[in-house]
This record gives structure tokens, sequence and C-alpha cells, in this order.
């Protein structure tokens, strides 16, 4: 179980996560329902699906994606996860174990903390 603070902290951003899902206001008044939607229904499966945690590191590192999320939605008015630049090497040749490796790590390490929630759906997918 979550501290009581720790608790407290996921309660208001889900809270915070809501009021800006229900006030959002879209670029294109046409698409405000659609991108309404999204936001609360987004927040809605990842919460749920995250309720379960019980590591600290896990639920902090789950509050800075979140929280960085809902920056970043308020500040580019686009509630939908940024596209990810990665490194210019991350696409050469394999060159053996080594750099396959050492390649992948770096493109570990280059994930934004924003999309991580993206990455974990996407590989349930595959």
């Amino acid at each position: 179980m979550a501290s009581v603070p720790l608790r407290t902290e996921v309660i208001r951003l889900y809270s915070r996560i809501l009021k800006v899902g229900r006030k959002w206001q879209a670029q294109d008044i046409n698409e405000t329902k659609v991108e309404r939607d999204y936001i609360l229904e987004e927040a809605k499966l990842l919460f749920r699906k995250n309720k379960n945690l019980t590591e600290l590191s896990e639920i902090r590192e789950r509050l800075v994606e979140a929280e960085a999320r809902v920056t970043m939605a308020e500040h580019y008015g686009n509630p939908y996860p940024r596209p990810v630049n990665l490194p210019k090497t991350s696409f050469t040749k394999r060159e053996g174990k080594k750099v396959g490796k050492a390649i992948q790590k770096m493109n570990e390490m280059s994930r934004p903390v924003y999309i991580r929630s993206s990455d974990d759906a996407m590989q349930k997918d595959n």
C-alpha cells in the first residue's frame, strides 16, 4: 500500500487530470469532444491499470509521467503523446551483440518519461 502522502498526491493528480479533461478546448473546435473523451478515457485506463502498484519508486515514476503529460498537453494544446526523436545511431546496421545491446540501451535511455505508458500498451499488442 502506498504511503498516505503519496496516495493523496495520486488522488490530487487524478482530480486535476479529470478537471482538465472536462474543461478541455481543442484548437480545432470540431475536435473538442473527441479530445475530451480521449483525456478522460486515457486517465481512467492508466490509473486503473496502475492501481495495484506497490513499489513506491514505480508509483513515483507513474506520477512523474502523468504530470509531464498533463503539463505538455496544456502547454501545446494537444492531449496526445508527442512523437519521440531517437538518436541518429539508433537505426544503424547491427554489427554484433555488443553494438546491438549498446544501441538498444541507448534507445531505452533516450525514451522520455511521458511516453512510457504508450510503450507498455504497444508491447502488450505484440
